[in-house]
């Protein structure tokens, strides 16, 4: 005996299920972000004194940074003591484009266990806002800079805190006789 099977055309329904999951699809992703939107803006922070090289690629950029980051920072002897300054480049590499044609650097004083502000901040103009990775030259001048004492480094974008850094400067401090004449 042979059974016979009705046959279903299954071309209508092939076509709707087709269909449905395109619609599905479609919507579901026009409404979800990609996954780089999803994410919170962050950025790594480093400071060197080293010369940075000429032609290398953003990634060989961040590693050099890396590297040779700068947790201690030598003050110039060219000038005399109360002249003295800092000067290094700092590397900020964001985890996506910023979005934006500015960000800022705020320079805190950590020493003694509060968190003081310098002011004026420091701010970073761009010049493409898909960029990710800049180089700024930074000058740290006495007297709102002292010698052998913390600082933190605050990169802010819209006035949110996207990222840190910590470290110290060294130095000669002014040194004062003790002796008055008149």
């Amino acid at each position: 005996m042979v059974k016979r099977f009705r046959s279903i055309s299954l071309g209508p329904w092939l076509l709707a299920g087709a269909a449905l999951v395109l619609v599905a699809g479609a919507s579901g992703y026009a409404l979800k972000p990609p996954a780089a939107e999803g994410q919170r803006l962050r950025a790594q922070v480093y400071i060197t004194q080293h010369r940075i090289p000429r032609n290398v690629s953003e990634r060989g950029l961040i590693g050099f940074a890396r590297s040779h980051r700068a947790r201690r920072l030598r003050e110039t002897t060219e000038q005399p003591i109360p002249e003295r300054q800092w000067k290094g480049d700092m590397v900020v590499a964001f985890n996506r484009p910023v979005g934006d044609l500015e960000f800022q650097a705020l320079f805190y004083d950590i020493e003694g266990g509060t968190r003081n502000f310098i002011g004026p901040p420091l701010s970073v103009f761009l010049n493409n806002r898909d960029d990710k990775t800049f180089v700024q030259r930074i000058r740290l001048e006495r007297p709102q800079f002292k010698p052998n004492n913390r600082y933190e480094i605050v990169i802010t974008v819209r006035r949110q805190e996207v990222g840190r850094a910590r470290f110290e400067t060294i130095g000669e401090r002014v040194q004062h006789s003790g002796e008055v004449s008149f």
